[in-house]
Formats: structure tokens, sequence, C-alpha cells
């Protein structure tokens, strides 16, 4: 096969950042994408939905002229979240879904949840109004090992969460381990995943070997070559419960290569094209416009998109660029570590 011509794809889970750093990258994504759930960690965090009107009022002031693109706006879950104003922003459309951060799980997250009781009103509210949960599915307690906390999240926070609300409505957002897949695989209904671009193509490995990568890791941080490999058979089956959601996360060189580097891999100038490498790999080009562009609307109840994008099979590898230079500085492009022949025509 040389060119595949699907529906237009998008983005079930992505950070644009603000400012100058959104005015950078906001183009690699509508380039491509359609619309895109935009992740709500900003500093101060995305909390009400008049924060969210503001905040997609900018993401559109910035979106290069010609591109059509629809972000989707989430709210920051706190212990304080008003259950009246979530209801009032899915009743308005403005909110998409709710996102709950374990506190300090990751970059920017330290207002998040820590106390899942003082959270259970919003949870509640939601579950009653059909507004989806996504979640950031790790525990943060100092005694789990960094590369437990999916698995353990599941098994204290999320089952227990999902047996006291079933009619809650989850997404186990950028899942990276085997127990996520089996366990969003064994829910009868109101469970599904994203999965990321560089979760497919990267395993703790990445990270560790030859010294340590900075432009590899991310949290949740990538796992065993096991791991990585039940993802790859959950993204290309087809089954409906499993989606794209990039979590590409922009930081600037200086915040990454540094002794305490930020967690973020920057996905989305070369997405499609890595995605349609690993699909092949996988013999399952069939199955790339079902995890791009069908199965993320269908879960969230949106149409998928009517305009359709074309990957063409180059004969030379693409040349993407190794770094983006933004208005707030630098940012380092993921390198999968093989020649990329599939372009978004």
């Amino acid at each position: 096969m040389s060119s595949l011509t699907i529906r237009r794809p998008d983005d079930w889970h992505l950070h644009l950042r603000d400012g100058a750093m959104l005015e950078g990258v906001i183009g690699d994504t509508s380039r491509h994408f359609a619309r895109a759930i935009i992740m709500p960690n900003l500093v101060p965090p995305v909390v009400t939905t008049d924060d969210a009107r503001a905040y997609r009022e900018r993401i559109l002031k910035a979106v290069p002229q010609g591109d059509r693109f629809e972000p989707l706006m989430t709210l920051y879950l706190t212990e304080h979240t008003n259950p009246y104003d979530v209801e009032e922003g899915k009743r308005s459309g403005l909110i998409t879904a709710v996102k709950l951060y374990p506190a300090g799980a990751t970059t920017n997250s330290h207002g998040g949840v820590r106390d899942m009781e003082k959270a259970m009103p919003v949870l509640e509210r939601m579950a009653k109004v059909g507004l989806p949960l996504c979640v950031h599915g790790e525990v943060t307690t100092p005694e789990v090992d960094i590369f437990d906390r999916e698995k353990v999240f599941i098994d204290t926070v999320l089952d227990p969460l999902r047996k006291r609300l079933p009619e809650l409505k989850v997404t186990m957002e950028h899942v990276t381990t085997e127990d996520g897949i089996e366990y969003i695989r064994s829910a009868e209904r109101n469970l599904a995943g994203s999965i990321t671009t560089h979760h497919l193509i990267i395993n703790r490995n990445d990270i560790l070997v030859g010294g340590i990568q900075p432009h590899y890791y991310c949290l949740p941080v990538a796992k065993r070559e096991n791991h990585r490999q039940a993802l790859r058979k959950a993204a290309v089956s087809g089954d409906a419960r499993f989606f794209l959601g990039t979590d590409s996360a922009p930081h600037v060189d200086p915040l990454k290569e540094c002794a305490c580097g930020c967690a973020g891999i920057y996905t989305s100038i070369n997405t499609m094209s890595c995605l349609a490498h690993v699909f092949e790999q996988e013999n399952a080009l069939d199955k790339l416009e079902a995890f791009t562009s069908l199965n993320g609307p269908a879960w969230y109840g949106l149409p998928a998109n009517e305009e359709t994008i074309t990957l063409v099979k180059r004969t030379e590898p693409i040349e993407f660029p190794g770094k983006i230079f933004t208005g707030a500085g630098p940012v380092t492009v993921f390198d999968p570590k093989f020649p990329l022949h599939w372009d978004v025509a």
C-alpha cells in the first residue's frame, strides 16, 4: 500500500500550554487534527467554566489562518470544584470532560486531588449528567515504585470508584501497562482508554540505556517491553475502547536538559507519520482510521469528522525538524529512532 485516506483524526489528550508556547505549537496540531481534548494543567489551572471559556478563546485566536480546529475543553478537578459549575459547563456544551490529577502525579498537578472523598460531590453530579472523567491513572504515594503506579491506582482508586459510581464514564488516559489494557477490556461499560504515540514506540530502556535520555522522559513513564507490546495489540485491534490521545507535551529544552528535568514528549508534529509506521509494522493499516478518527468520537458522543486526510508513503524518508523554535524557547521533537516514510499529503 502506497497511500491511505482516512477521516481527519482527532487528538483526545493534548497539552497546548499558553502564551508564546501555545502560539508556537498549535499549528502542528491544527494542520492535521480536527479536534483535541485540551488539558487544563496551566499555571494557574483551568478550574472553572469561565477559565475554560477564556482559554478556549486564546487557543482559537492562536490557530493559524485557514486551519479548522475545535478545542474541546476540560476542567481541572480539585477538592473544591463546584458541582453546579461543572453541570453548567456540560449543559452549555463548553466542557467535554473533567480531568483528575492525583496531586503530584505529573506537570502542574500539585493542586490536584489528595482525598477522593472530597471530590465525590462533583463525581456524583458528573455521573448524573453524563460528563466523562479523564484520569491520570497513577498513585503518588512514595512507597509505590514508579513503574507500579498505574496498577496500584487501578486496584486502590479506580476500581473502587467505578464500583461506587457505575454510571460514571471514565477515560483512562495514556494507558501504559498490560494491566491497564486488561482492566479496560474486562469492563462491561463506561470505561475506555487513550494511548499515546510514544508509548507505542519506546520502552524504559530508551530512557535509561546509554545515558539518561531526557527527551524520552514522560509521565506515566514508559514501561517494560511486554507492556509496549500490549499497547500495540490494543491500538491495532480495532477495539472501540482504545483511541489516540497523544499527550504531546512541549517543554523548552532548558527545562528538559537539566538536573531535574520536566516530564513530557512533543509528538504533535510527526504523530501521524509515526502511527502509520507502527500500524504498517503490525500489518494493521486498515485499523488506523478506527484508532485515530472513529473510536474517540464514538466514546465522547460526537460525530466522526467528514473531512479526510491522505497519507502517502514516500520513497525517501521524511525529514522532520529536530527542534521547533517557539517564542518561549526551543522544543525538541520526538525522535522515533526509525526513518519515517508516511507523509500527510
